[in-house]
Parts: structure tokens; sequence; C-alpha cells
């Protein structure tokens, strides 16, 4: 029986997976996995089956030539080959009369060779009046292939040095469906006005990394997914996507568009669209006309400076937006300008000009990214309408532990993750979130942990609270107590003399590194008998002052690092020679 098409075409490119598509991985990848039954069809089955040499061939017409360091177009494929693939080797040219007497081709892999137009006549494909897939990525054309033949549905000329397109390279072909030319140098100047001229049936066009200012004109009527990242583009003409009523990816970052060069109707047709990438440029202020379908947004890295009321209100099925690096400031955000957006889970604002945090929140977010923003406190309301928040992020600001109200987390009974490093915190905040799984401090200025900061949080799985300038009598009698559920505890880069007393018996790994530690008492681990990693290098520790009984009882122990602490290098090197002296001497004896 004779394979699918699908399955060969993807036994045809295997050998030439990363080749060119690391930069774009938006390629689509028809098919990931062969079959056991195409493997088998790959061998020979007849003793008088003519084939080049170095190559595989089967008798359905599949033939592998791939990475076989080919420097000529072999002459005498089998004139039935319908699937062949040419991959990964040296091939300059390819002579008309080797390739058209291959009526039959319908697959044709020529990626990752050194072909230049010169060495591809103007006609020559055109006269493969079946073939259906041709991949030419990663050569050296300067121009696109004039004529290509109707019944093709997938081209990929993807990273060679093309500048122009011709009327009937993509034109007139019915049943084309994906173009891939990223990585090319194509200007405006080399695309015709019409270049898929009754070509209406694309739905994948990559134009990725070129040099175009301008959006191309008359797109196909079915794409839903067009990719214009990495050019110049400056304008969006007026009606350029007007006509794409099914488009639902669409892919404009990396350009030098501003609000200037598109309006109010610039997306307003586009009604499926589902995902809308325009970060990386410099736009100053969201777009209006947005359509309601965009389930993900991308504006991170322009220059967005407000949001006004209702900008993003109507765009109802929103459920990420990206706004990070910018240049958003709190008074630039209406307070109704999320209003109505009941699916919008995760907002990103982090690395912006937030001098607090903004009024008017996502009532349903989830995740929110407030880091390396300038937040000098937090206060009662601030989340008061934000009730199921799970993931809130406000590191790296410049929060004080005077300017955080007690009551300021108490209607986040869902968070499970809070993160305030890099703030300028004095000591632990009141009112934390008793829900809370993993606490992030390190990096402040914390020296105590007063009295019940802790208490109740028995969910807590991990504690970050290195750097800082905590000490053990500046902690409450009794805080690691609190903490039935911890795993993880960290500590390290504080003023702890010792090793803190009644950790929870949950306590899995122990950072202590560069610390003042001076000694570890018979009873330092007691408390923790499923520790698994105890950190403890950069300390003052000695051979002396270490008891090895401090150490019996932890079965689970796997990591104990105990190095680069006073004198204990040079002294354990000496007890080690001291002792291999000693087995020496015995030997001999």
């Amino acid at each position: 029986m004779r394979p699918c098409v699908p399955t060969l075409f993807t036994l045809l490119l295997v050998s030439s997976v990363g080749v060119y598509g690391q930069d774009e991985e938006e390629e689509e990848e028809e098919n990931d996995n062969w079959s056991d039954s195409i493997l088998e069809d790959m061998k020979p089955t007849s003793k008088s089956l003519h084939c080049p040499k170095a190559c595989t061939c089967t008798q359905e017409g599949v033939v592998d030539c791939a990475g076989v360091d080919l420097k000529e177009f072999p002459m005498d494929l089998p004139e039935f080959t319908n699937h062949l693939s040419l991959q990964n080797n040296q091939i300059q040219e390819i002579p008309p009369e080797d390739l058209t007497r291959l009526y039959k081709l319908e697959t044709l892999n020529l990626q990752n060779n050194r072909l230049t137009s010169r060495g591809i006549p103007d006609d020559m494909f055109e006269q493969l009046e079946n073939l259906s897939y041709l991949y030419l990525a990663n050569n050296k054309l300067t121009l696109a292939p004039r004529f290509l033949p109707n019944t093709l549905m997938s081209a990929d000329f993807a990273a060679n040095y093309i500048t122009k397109i011709y009327g009937m390279t993509f034109g007139y072909k019915p049943n084309l469906r994906s173009v891939y030319l990223h990585n090319n140098k194509l200007t405006d100047a080399g695309l015709p006005d019409n270049m898929f001229n009754q070509s209406n049936n694309v739905e994948i066009l990559i134009m990725s990394s070129n040099f175009l200012k301008y959006v191309p004109r008359n797109l196909p009527l079915a794409l839903y997914k067009l990719h214009l990242k990495n050019n110049k583009l400056e304008i969006i003409p007026e009606g350029a996507f007007s006509h794409l009523f099914g488009l639902r990816e669409l892919y404009l970052q990396h350009n030098l568009l501003t609000n200037d060069g598109m309006n109010n109707e610039t997306f307003g047709k586009l009604n499926r669209l589902e995902y809308l990438d325009l970060s990386s440029n410099s736009l100053t202020h969201i777009p209006s006309g947005l359509p309601r379908n965009i389930v993900l947004l991308h504006l991170e890295k322009n220059n967005i400076r407000s949001i006004a009321e209702d900008v993003l209100t109507q765009i109802k099925n929103l459920e990420y937006l990206l706004l990070h690096n910018n240049r958003l400031r709190a008074r630039g955000i209406h307070p109704s300008a999320f209003l109505g957006l009941k699916k919008l889970h995760t907002l990103h604002m982090y690395n912006n000009l937030l001098e607090k945090v903004p009024a008017g929140l996502p009532r349903r977010v989830k995740t929110l990214m407030l880091l390396h923003n300038q937040i000098t406190g937090l206060s009662k309301d601030d989340f008061n309408s934000t009730y199921i928040i799970e993931d809130l992020n406000l590191s790296y600001n410049k929060i004080m532990s005077s300017s955080v109200h007690k009551d300021a987390f108490r209607k986040l009974r869902l968070l499970k993750t809070l993160d305030m490093s890099g703030n300028k915190l004095k000591s632990l905040p009141h009112g934390l979130p008793k829900n809370l799984e993993i606490l992030k401090l390190k990096e402040n200025e914390i020296g105590s942990i007063p009295q019940d900061t802790l208490a109740g949080m028995s969910k807590l799985k991990e504690l970050y609270l290195s750097f800082n300038k905590l000490k053990i009598g500046s902690i409450y009698t009794g805080a690691w107590a609190e903490l039935s559920s911890l795993q993880l505890l960290d500590l390290s880069t504080n003023q702890l003399s010792y090793v803190p007393p009644d950790l929870p018996e949950t306590l899995e790994y122990l950072y202590l590194q560069s610390n003042r530690i001076i000694t570890l008492s018979d009873s330092a681990f007691e408390s923790t008998p499923n520790i698994k990693g105890i950190f403890l290098r950069f300390n003052l520790l000695t051979p002396e002052t270490i008891k090895e009984s401090a150490f019996h009882g932890l079965d689970q122990l796997q990591v104990l690092d105990i190095e680069s602490n006073l004198a204990l290098p040079k002294v354990t090197k000496q007890k080690k020679e001291k002792e291999t002296e000693e087995e020496e001497e015995d030997r001999k004896r």
C-alpha cells in the first residue's frame, strides 16, 4: 500500500530539522514521529530495484539521499520516484533533464544545499505536474523560482538571499496552503502587487526577518497564521487586514510600528483573531479597535505610557496581557481600564515606572507580575478586588516595612506564591496570607522576624530569606515550629552564629552558607530527621567545633557542604595525609 503524503513528508524532512528553523519557531511541523511501517518500507524489497549509490529506495517510490555528501544531482534515480529527499548535501545546480523525467514526483526536499538561482532554470519545477511539496530552505537563492506547478501545496524557501518574488511564483495555485519565506532579503519592491493572485487557499504565510516596510497587499483570504516579525514595518495600510476574516495568529513584533502607522480600523475586522503580538515596536499607547476574541495580547517592549478607559474593555476573551518593559505609571492607568475583563488571569506589568499598585486591577487575575517598578508601599485596599490571585510578584521595588499596611494582604486568601525580594524591608511583614506555599524575601534589609509573623502558615513549603541581616536573637522563639510543611529554608548570607533551633520535622533542604556559625552542637539537626541537603560553606567552622554526632540519624542526607570554612580545608587535608601515612605504615608492618 502506498504511504500517505504527510508521513512521507516527515520522513523526507527528518534529517534536516534545526537547519534554519531555530530562528523561526512558528514553522509548522506536520508530523513528529516515524511509524514502524514507514521505516520498514525504507528497506529495499527487491534485489533488482535500481537505486543510486549511498541512497535508500523503496518500491513505493521513496528515495532518500539525505546527508550523503552529494555534490551533484543524482542522474540514475528511478523514474517512478515520487518522494525525493536530497537535503543536507552540497548540490549547486540541477540539470533540467535529470529532474523533469521524474514525472511522478510529489515531494522534493533540497534543503541545506548550495543551490543558486543560476543553478535552477526558470521553468524546471513547472514541468513537475504532480509536485505538491517543495523545500529549498537554507540554500543560496537570490531569486524565487519564476514558475512553479499549480499542484503545489507547500513551498519553503526560508533562509536564502531572495530579493524578488514573481507573479507566477505563488500565483494561480489553488492547492497552495503554506509558504515560508522568512530569513531572506525581501523588500517591498521585490513583491508583485498581487503575489497570491488566484491562490486564495493559503493558510500559513511566514515572511519574518526580511526588510519589508509595509504589509504586503492582497493577502490570501484563507490566512489563519501570518508572521511578519523582525521586518522594518512602519505603516499598516488601510484595509490591509480587513478581508482576513479567518486570521487567528498575527505576529508583528520587532518592527518600527507607531500609533500613527495604524488606525482604529486596522484590526477591527479580524473577528477570529486570538493571538496578536505587537511587542518590540514604538507604540506610545494601546491601539484602539482591537477585536474582542483576542486571547493573548503582546504589548511588551514598547513606549506605552498610559491605558485609556475603553481601549481594552471590549476584548472580552482576553486571558493574557503582557505589558512589561514599557513606561507605565500608576496615574496613567485609568481605574476602569480592566473593567469587565472576566477571563483575564495573567497580567505582566514588570519593568515599568509604577510608583504604586495600580487601581482597578482585573478582578479575576491569578498571576500578577509587578516586579522591577518604583512601588514604595502597599496600602490596605491595593488588592481589595483581586481576591483570587495565586502568584504575586512585587520583587525589586522600593517597598519599605513602614509602608506595608498590616491588612494589605487580607483578601488574598488563595495566594500561593509571594515574592518581595529586593525591596527595603527591615522586618518580616505582618498579615502575610496563611495559604502561602512559597515566600521569597531575599535581598532586603530584614533584621528581625517579629512575634507571630509566621503564625498559621502551615502550608508554607519554601521560605527564602537569604541576603538579609538576621541574627538568632532577632527571630522570635518558636517561629520555625509554626511552619509544619516547610521543606526548604534559605537563610544564607545573614548573621547567624549557630544553626537555628526547633527547625520543622518536614525540612529537606537547609541553606546556611555565608553566615557566622562557629559550632555544630550534638542536637543541631535532631528535629530534622528527613533532611536531604545541608549547606554550611563560608562560615567559621573548624574540625574541633563540629560534633560528629550532629549528623547521626540523618538517614536521608544526600548533600553535606561544609567546605571553605575557617581553616577547615587545610586541617582536613593534614588529617587525610596523616591517615594515609598511618595506613602505609600498617601495610609495611
